[in-house]
């Protein structure tokens, strides 16, 4: 970049003006895209102090330097490696499209720098051969891990047995409960002749127990003495009668 371009790129930073909308800062609807005023009272339109200035001819930049870039250079947009074919790399510089994925960037970036341009939005792209490593060591450990998840399935198997064996309980219980009742009608008569024997101490103990309630019954007896006692309490002399009926007393 020679010493007239980098003074007319300084003139013209120094002459620019941004130019924005009128009250672009009050309402959020509006952008500082530049818009004409064109109110019949608006401030702007009519030029009064700090209201913004208006776009005129002596605003505009040099034509020698107009529409370059700050570093010297015309843009080129560039998405394939066709397109840098025919450019100038003393006057030109390349930005790559973003629309450009990182496996093809790295072969258009590469390209143009070995051209000698100049690549205004250069990255550092891995390349794709590095990429390919982690992915397979990450799909290595998700099969390790499902292998690991495997040996758990049986015991999700294991369960439906467990609700089939209970279902299969109830039947056999109901004929548990009628064979007792069968054996114990059964047992009856035969339990009989072998306790008749056992059965006679435990008929005289009965038998000694039964005079032993019978002397401990007098203890309750005393409600009936109280009934004795009454007539004792009521024994007063009786008047004798006279033969002539007339009472006498004693």
């Amino acid at each position: 970049m020679t010493t007239e371009v980098k003074r007319l790129i300084r003139v013209r930073k120094e002459k620019g003006a941004s130019f924005k909308r009128d009250g672009f800062g009050k309402k959020r609807q509006l952008s500082d895209s530049w818009r004409k005023p064109r109110g019949q009272h608006n401030k702007q339109r009519e030029q009064k102090k700090a209201k913004g200035a208006l776009p005129k001819p002596g605003f505009g930049s040099p034509l020698a330097v107009r529409n370059m870039h700050p570093s010297g250079f015309f843009e080129v947009l560039v998405s394939s490696v066709k397109e840098l074919d025919g450019l100038d790399p003393k006057t030109q510089a390349v930005r790559i499209s973003a629309t450009v994925g990182d496996r093809k960037r790295v072969g258009l970036q590469e390209k143009a720098i070995g051209a000698g341009l100049k690549v205004l939005n250069a990255r550092n792209v891995k390349p794709r051969a590095e990429k390919e490593p982690a992915k397979a060591a990450a799909k290595d450990e998700g099969k390790q891990k499902k292998e690991e998840k495997k040996p758990a399935k049986p015991r999700k198997a294991a369960t439906p047995a467990k609700k089939e064996a209970k279902k299969e309980k109830p039947a056999p219980v109901t004929n548990e409960k009628k064979a007792p009742a069968a054996a114990k009608k059964s047992s009856r008569p035969k339990a009989e002749p072998a306790g008749k024997p056992a059965d006679k101490p435990a008929k005289k103990e009965k038998a000694a127990a039964k005079p032993a309630a019978k002397a401990a019954k007098p203890k309750a007896e005393k409600p009936q003495e109280k009934t004795e006692a009454k007539p004792k309490a009521v024994s007063k002399p009786k008047a004798k009668k006279s033969g002539s009926g007339v009472k006498k007393n004693e």
